[in-house]
C-alpha cells in the first residue's frame, strides 16, 4: 500500500545568503491546502528562509502566477501547491497534465520550482499526502525548491570551466574580414 514505504530524503541545503520563496497555492480544497502550506512554511523556515504566500483559484492558475512573479519580483524559488481529485470527467487529466507540464517547462528554463500539486484518486489519499505529520508533500515541494535554489547558486557563482560552457573571452564566433590580421 502506498504511504508505508520509506524513502531517502536529502539533507537540507545550507545557505550563506538569505533565501526567499514564493508559495503559490490553489485552496480549492481548503483543509488540504492549509496542510500543504503548513508543511512548506516549516521546511522553508527550517533552513532560515523566508516566504510569501499567494492564493489562486485553481491548479491551472498556479504556473501562471509563478510566471508573473518571476517576471515582476525577486524570489529565489517557488513552491506550487494544490490538490486535484479525480472526478467523473476527463477534466482531471487536463488539470493534472497541463499544470505539471507548465511547471516543468518553467523549471527547464531555470526557475527553481517544487511541485506539490497533489493528483489523487480520492479525498483520503489527499489527506494523507498533505498532512505534515504523515507524507508532508507540501514540505517535500518546498525542500525540492530549496535544493534547486542551492544548485542554482552553486553553479551560478562559477563563471568559467563549468560543464560545456567555454570561457567567453577565448571564443571568436564571427569576424568581418578586413584584411590581414596583426595577431
Amino acid at each position: 500500500m502506498a504511504g508505508n514505504e520509506t524513502h531517502y530524503i536529502l539533507p537540507r541545503p545550507d545557505f550563506d545568503k538569505p533565501v526567499k520563496l514564493l508559495i503559490v497555492v490553489a485552496p480549492y480544497y481548503k483543509d488540504i491546502a492549509d496542510d500543504l502550506v503548513a508543511g512548506a512554511k516549516a521546511e522553508i523556515e527550517a533552513v532560515g528562509g523566508s516566504w510569501d504566500l499567494v492564493e489562486v483559484p485553481g491548479a491551472l492558475e498556479v504556473p501562471t502566477a509563478i510566471s508573473i512573479a518571476d517576471r515582476q519580483s525577486n524570489f529565489d524559488g517557488y513552491v506550487a501547491l494544490g490538490c486535484v481529485i479525480r472526478g467523473e470527467t476527463t477534466h482531471y487529466e487536463t488539470v493534472c497534465n497541463d499544470s505539471s507540464r507548465a511547471l516543468q517547462l518553467m523549471g527547464l528554463q531555470g526557475l527553481c520550482i517544487g511541485n506539490g500539486i497533489l493528483t489523487v484518486e480520492n479525498l483520503d489519499q489527499a489527506l494523507v499526502r498533505a498532512d505534515p505529520a504523515r507524507q508532508n508533500k507540501g514540505g517535500g515541494a518546498a525542500a525540492a525548491a530549496l535544493h534547486l535554489v542551492a544548485l542554482a547558486r552553486k553553479w551560478g557563482a562559477q563563471t568559467k570551466g563549468v560543464g560545456f560552457k567555454p570561457p567567453s573571452e577565448s571564443i571568436l564566433l564571427a569576424r568581418k574580414n578586413d584584411g590581414p590580421s596583426t595577431a
